[in-house]
């Protein structure tokens, strides 16, 4: 598992944001782009107060907005490297062509995200607020990893209360992970987590999960532009967060413990008979989305563990996410080492046919 801040850090972070972070509803019509040598500002001129708020714009609010334009990423990016100035013209003309209302998410004066008027905002500070506390009062219970990205909030925890050998030696614990994005890239989710202790991998487990999606009622600006909260939505916000308390306190659960459990050892026994396990991690590697840097990688971990099997690959697919700099693309990683560890026998029968075949 990636380590990502300290507890100290995180909670340090966390705060400065809640504090530093601003919200915009703002018509389009009412905003200006200008992509130059310094990078993309985003211009909102409030005519009732004549005054004009200049922001800078983060990688993923350019690619929000060039998805809510209808402009393809791949030209959108074509633009900012080769064409600025007709970026610009092509952003501020369908601003003013196709006007909407639009959800300006801000921290330390950079757009961070571009979003429609429903996004719901389910903030870090209020859901860390409420698991925290939770954890602390777990018996045995420690946060292994947790950080804070551009696109996502991580809080892994690790429950050595349910605890199970694979085979003998190979020790691993329940978890949780909870995580959060303020900017669009995914929904509150809790899910199980396993916890393998030889070499300290992460499993994100894919099949439960509580989710709530970042979509609701129009939101209500002031005359600044600045969003606020109303009395409802808090209502309705406290319901959420009883939801999370009571997910995380019900998560750790025996019974879908024993059962990943029992999938990996059933796991253990399926082995790699291919003679071509380069071409069949490859194989792998194009069903899951790996880029061949991370299917190399993964590779030299299969090899460098010795244990060639569905579920050698599966660990070797953890080990290797532990590696990636990223932390999103790291915890998401850890989640296809599920994935994989759930490969049907079918699936896992034509990878081995099907690089074997390649070496003949």
């Amino acid at each position: 598992m990636k380590f990502g801040k300290t507890l100290v850090e995180f909670a340090q972070e966390l705060t400065r944001q809640m504090e530093a972070k601003k919200d915009y509803l703002v018509d389009t019509r009412m905003m200006t782009f200008d992509y130059g040598k310094d990078g993309g500002m985003l211009s909102l001129t409030n005519e009732q107060t004549h005054t004009t708020t200049i922001l800078g714009v983060n990688d993923i609010a350019h690619g929000q907005i060039g998805t809510a334009l209808g402009i393809p990423a791949k030209y959108y990016d074509k633009m900012r490297r080769e064409n600025p100035e007709l970026l610009s013209q092509n952003v501020n003309s369908w601003f003013q062509k196709d006007p909407k209302e639009r959800m300006i998410r801000t921290l330390d004066n950079d757009v961070r995200a571009f979003l429609s008027k429903q996004y719901r905002r389910i903030d870090n500070f209020p859901i860390a607020q409420t698991v925290l506390p939770i954890i602390a009062d777990m018996q045995d219970a420690r946060i292994e990893s947790c950080e804070l990205t551009d696109r996502k909030m991580y809080i892994k925890v690790v429950n050595p209360r349910l605890t199970a050998e694979v085979v003998p030696g190979d020790i691993v614990q329940s978890g949780i992970i909870i995580s959060n994005s303020e900017v669009g890239a995914g929904s509150v989710e809790i899910q199980p987590l396993i916890y393998r202790l030889v070499c300290s991998n992460g499993m994100v487990v894919n099949d439960a999960a509580t989710k709530r999606r970042h979509v609701g009622r129009g939101n209500v600006a002031g005359e600044d532009f600045t969003l606020y909260s109303d009395e409802t939505m808090k209502l309705d916000d406290n319901a959420f967060l009883a939801k999370v308390r009571d997910t995380v306190k019900a998560i750790a659960d025996q019974t879908r413990f024993d059962r990943v459990v029992d999938m990996m050892r059933q796991a253990k026994d399926a082995k790699i008979v291919s003679a071509n396990i380069p071409a069949m991690v490859e194989l792998a590697g194009t069903d899951f989305g790996f880029t061949k840097q991370e299917g190399q990688g993964i590779l030299d971990h299969l090899i460098r563990g010795g244990d060639l099997s569905l579920y050698g690959m599966a660990n070797a697919v953890t080990r290797y996410a532990q590696d990636v700099e990223s932390y999103d693309r790291s915890t998401e990683i850890e989640s296809i080492g599920f994935d994989i560890l759930g490969m049907s026998a079918s699936k896992w029968n034509k990878l081995n046919a099907v690089s074997t075949l390649n070496v003949a």
